[in-house]
């Protein structure tokens, strides 16, 4: 016995699909991006649309420009710190060995 829903697996007001039904779309240009590994990019843009200087690769993720021989140069990556790399920049041995010697007094219970 078949019994189910005849709108099934389709939301509530789904109607048919095609360009009558959503209007016209709006006029589209292509503009190629090259980034620094050479990939070409083509994203389009509306025609009345600001196109941007730059747009991300999607292959490598670097930036890519409009410009083939000459593109953006790829961002600078700093190396991983640890906490007391970061400790280290903001205090002196001198500071590290007086903060040392207050907290083992507290805890000597001399303070």
């Amino acid at each position: 016995m078949a019994s189910g829903n005849a709108i099934r697996g389709s939301r509530v007001g789904a109607g048919p699909m095609g360009e009558a039904e959503r209007g016209e779309s709006a006029p589209r240009l292509r503009i190629s991006f090259w980034c620094s590994n050479g990939h070409e990019t083509q994203p389009s843009f509306a025609s009345d649309a600001q196109v941007p200087d730059v747009w991300d690769c999607p292959r490598c993720g670097f930036p890519a420009g409009q410009d083939r021989e000459n593109p953006p140069d790829p961002p600078r990556t700093e190396p991983y710190k640890t906490h007391l790399a970061y400790v280290r920049e903001r205090r002196s041995d001198a500071d590290g060995e007086a903060i040392l010697a207050e907290a083992l007094a507290k805890l000597r219970g001399e303070i």
